[in-house]
């Protein structure tokens, strides 16, 4: 039996920009389905509305914090 590999698959380009800082399982799902899969992403939303997201709790809002100071992004009011 020859494995010709089968059809080529799409797969979607990995996001560019800095990668989340391990934040949880909980909350990493929560910003995924939020469609944050990049702290620039993440950077362009209020805290406010991060602390909404059902799994995003006062530890990952630190830590997301902490790599936004770090990397010089700033967050809106």
């Amino acid at each position: 039996m020859v494995d010709d590999g089968g059809p080529p698959r799409d797969r979607p380009a990995p996001p560019t920009g800095t990668r989340l800082p391990a934040i949880g399982a909980p909350a990493a799902r929560a910003l995924a389905a939020a469609g944050l899969s990049t702290l620039e992403a993440v950077a362009a939303v209020p805290e406010r509305e991060l602390a909404a997201l059902h799994g995003v709790g006062p530890i990952a809002l630190a830590k997301l914090r902490d790599a936004l100071t770090a990397k010089g992004l700033a967050r809106p009011s």
